[in-house]
C-alpha cells in the first residue's frame, strides 16, 4: 500500500486547519488593506487609522458565542470612554457579513465589524487560526503603528485593558 497520498492529504489538512503565523509586534506598521464590513461595504483601514488618534482592531473567533459576546459587550459598554480617548473600534472575525450584522444588531454594538471570511485581515495581522477561526487578539494602533498588542485578549476586560494602555501613553 502506498502511504504517500494519505500522508500528503494529512499534511494538507493540518496546514488548512491550523495557522501558526506570527502576530504583528509592537512597533510594526499596521496593515493598510481594505475589508468588507457587516453591511457589505468596503472599509479602508488606513482611512480609519488617519481619522482617530487610536484604532483598536480586535479579533475574535465567532460572532454570537459566549466569549466573543462578552468581549464585544465589554467594548460596547465602555464605548463612550473609548471614544472620548479618540479610539475607533473595529471587530474582526471570519464570519460572513450576515452573521456579523446579526451579531451587531442583537447586542447593539456601536462599532464596525469586519466580515473577514477570506481571512485577508487575519493574515495581514498575523493572527493564528484554528479550524478557520481567528484567535482572540487585539492591536492598538496610533499613527499607523502598533503601539500595544494583546495576544491573548480578554473577554470581559478588553476595554479596561485598552484604557489602561492609553492612560500610560
Amino acid at each position: 500500500m502506498n502511504l504517500r497520498p494519505v500522508l500528503a492529504l494529512a499534511a494538507f489538512l493540518t496546514m488548512s486547519l491550523f495557522s501558526s503565523a506570527e502576530p504583528l509586534a509592537v512597533g510594526a506598521t499596521a496593515p493598510a488593506l481594505s475589508a468588507v464590513t457587516e453591511t457589505g461595504a468596503t472599509l479602508a483601514l488606513a482611512d480609519v487609522y488617519a481619522k482617530q488618534p487610536f484604532t483598536l482592531v480586535y479579533f475574535y473567533p465567532k460572532a454570537d458565542t459566549p466569549g466573543c459576546t462578552a468581549q464585544g459587550c465589554s467594548l460596547r459598554d465602555s464605548f463612550e470612554d473609548l471614544s472620548a480617548k479618540g479610539v475607533a473600534v473595529i471587530g474582526v472575525s471570519t464570519d460572513k457579513p450576515a452573521a456579523q450584522k446579526a451579531f451587531k444588531e442583537k447586542y447593539n454594538l456601536p462599532f464596525t465589524l469586519i466580515a473577514d471570511h477570506d481571512k485577508k485581515v487575519v493574515e495581514a495581522f498575523g493572527v493564528p487560526t484554528t479550524m478557520g477561526f481567528a484567535k482572540r487578539q487585539a492591536f492598538l494602533i496610533k499613527g499607523g503603528k502598533i503601539v500595544w498588542a494583546d495576544y491573548s485578549a480578554s473577554t470581559r476586560e478588553q476595554a479596561a485593558d485598552v484604557l489602561k494602555v492609553i492612560a500610560a501613553q
